[in-house]
């Protein structure tokens, strides 16, 4: 006989098993039994009461402990975030499918990273094998501030393509990093010297203009990139370029052509911050 007739049959039968045996999970602690009880039972359950007695007194105990934890947990929890940079907003879970040994959620987070908000939408696969817990990240879904940015859009994709939820919020932290960095140097500088620094692009921008207060249209452009590759590493880059009227030009060809040079060498001795200072003095003494 053609075992194919009875395959629907079987395969109702094992729905039907693991339908009672979810049932019997949900309600295991539920189950009301009508039973008479002998002199022993009743011995035995009063040996129990008195154990149950005991146990909820040492989980009171327990419990003001936990609770000494969490507190102390709070405590550190603004120095945690002020560290990593994260700060979750929201964050939702649905339960999409829950077998003896398989679990299907889908998540929803969004937060920010110092000064940059990102969404996440992710299903998160966990199955148990022989006292084993595996979990597989699939249906990754990201948006993410600076997404403009090629770099970023195309490290986004690949992420999402890869379902590495880890990678992503490590390689987050460093680049969320670097931008709030250079937006506070910005801030540094424009706020200090209002009549030199000038950002068309605002705080968000990847570079800051100088101008001579002495020397009409001499500027100074700083570029400062912030690339995030594909493989999640951050590398700030930056340059400098001078933009100089003819007619400094023609007088001093040679020192002007120097400017970019000096400033790259000027970064590896004293860094991005004293680079910039320096240079707002050298316009500000400008003849």
């Amino acid at each position: 006989m053609d075992k194919s007739i009875f395959q629907p049959y079987e395969d109702e039968i094992r729905a039907l098993e693991e339908e009672i045996w979810l049932l019997t999970e949900k309600y295991k602690d539920i189950r009301q039994e009508s039973i008479s009880f002998s002199d022993e039972d009743i011995l035995q359950s009063t040996r129990s009461f008195q154990r149950e007695t005991q146990e909820e007194t040492n989980g009171q105990e327990s419990l003001s402990e936990l609770k000494a934890q969490l507190e102390s947990l709070e405590a550190d929890l603004p120095s945690l975030m002020k560290f990593t940079g994260f700060h979750f907003t929201s964050h939702s879970k649905k339960t999409l499918e829950r077998t003896r040994n398989r679990t299907v959620e889908k998540h929803r987070l969004s937060g920010k990273c110092h000064s940059l908000s990102f969404q996440l939408e992710f299903q998160l696969l966990e199955v148990q094998d022989n006292e084993k817990v595996s979990t597989v990240v699939s249906d990754l879904s990201i948006i993410m501030e600076s997404g403009e940015d090629s770099n970023v859009s195309k490290f986004v994709s690949s992420t999402e393509e890869c379902g590495d939820v880890v990678t992503f919020f490590r390689s987050l932290s460093t680049y969320a990093e670097w931008f709030e960095h250079r937006r506070r140097t910005f801030l540094h500088f424009k706020a200090k010297y209002p009549d030199i620094v000038t950002l068309p692009e605002g705080l968000g921008g990847d570079f800051i203009i100088l101008r001579s207060p002495k020397v009409s249209g001499f500027e100074l452009v700083i570029v400062w990139k912030i690339h995030l590759n594909e493989e999640g590493t951050t590398i700030p880059v930056l340059d400098l370029l001078p933009k100089v009227p003819e007619q400094v030009l023609e007088n001093s060809m040679t020192s002007v052509e120097n400017i970019p040079g000096s400033f790259r060498s000027a970064l590896r001795l004293f860094g991005i911050e004293v680079s910039i200072e320096n240079l707002i003095k050298v316009l500000r003494s400008e003849k």
